[in-house]
């Protein structure tokens, strides 16, 4: 069997994309391309209407982006994120805001929002309110188990039977140069793992003898796997991370005060959802 080594999932690693400000208006404009065609808006100015079209467009970028339907919770961040980029979009039109911008739709909702972080103040933070930031969101800085894991791909059959019983062949020591190709995995966290394979795999991997192969179950069926190695997790050092911790809390801050600000500003309009009865 010939080993090969995935290409790991690039990280993007260009300052700009940690920027919060475009986080926010990413989340609006950009989920929602189709936005101007959706837009749903009734004769009064300070209603705002989100349609059946508008959580359709959701649901379907959503799923494009997971592989996945959203769960009640995330549709509601989805729809309610696009709520805010409308508040946005009409507080800056009444600003004109849009003066030179031929109603660009995103330009419009960016500049409002930089209007509204204009006069945004972020706190002081000690080191109490970043240890405490560190231990709430420990999950962020701990170093997770990761796992050493091979998998055998039948070029063939790929049934129950066959990956069951390729199993038994390769631990009794048969090759398998004629019947698979073989993927070799390093030091992967179980998260990196769970979109590919499923909860259920991440489970069974856990719990797999090492140096065994075995049929895993995995969202597309079983995979002959064999688990290598298994390295403990190891918790984040405030200490180390003090910087990080410090950034990624200005970040989360000034996120919370600019959707509380655009919220407060929201308050003069209702919002109407033609599939439920009340706004969130």
């Amino acid at each position: 069997m010939h080993a090969l080594e995935p290409h790991p999932i690039a990280t993007p690693r260009h300052p700009w994309l940690r920027e919060p400000l475009l986080h926010f208006v990413l989340l609006g404009a950009l989920l929602f391309a189709a936005d101007h065609f959706l837009v749903a808006r009734s004769g009064n100015p300070n209603v705002i209407v989100v349609s059946k079209d508008v959580t359709d467009e959701a649901k379907s970028s959503f799923r494009t982006a997971r592989g996945r339907e959203p769960n009640a919770q995330e549709l509601e961040a989805l729809t309610r994120r696009w709520v805010d980029n409308e508040i946005l979009f009409r507080e800056g039109i009444t600003q004109r805001v849009d003066q030179g911008d031929k109603m660009i739709r995103d330009r419009v909702i960016f500049k409002a929002l930089m209007m509204v972080e204009s006069g945004l103040k972020l706190p002081p933070a000690d080191d109490d309110t970043l240890r405490q930031w560190f231990e709430a969101n420990r999950a962020k800085y701990d170093d997770p188990a990761r796992y050493d894991f091979q998998e055998a791909v039948l070029a063939a059959d790929n049934s129950e039977a066959a990956a069951r019983a390729f199993a038994q062949a390769l631990n009794a020591g048969a090759p398998g140069d004629t019947q698979a190709g073989l993927r070799v995995f390093k030091a992967r966290p179980a998260a990196s793992l769970e979109q590919g394979y499923g909860t259920e795999f991440i489970k069974a991997l856990a719990s797999a003898p090492v140096g065994e192969w075995r049929a895993l179950p995995t969202r597309d069926g079983l995979r002959v796997m064999r688990l290598d190695a298994v390295s403990e997790p190891k918790p984040g050092a405030f200490e180390a991370l003090r910087n990080v911790v410090r950034q990624d809390w200005t970040d989360a801050t000034m996120a919370q005060l600019r959707t509380d600000a655009v919220r407060l500003r929201g308050q003069k309009y209702v919002v109407k959802y033609e599939t439920r009865e009340q706004a969130p």
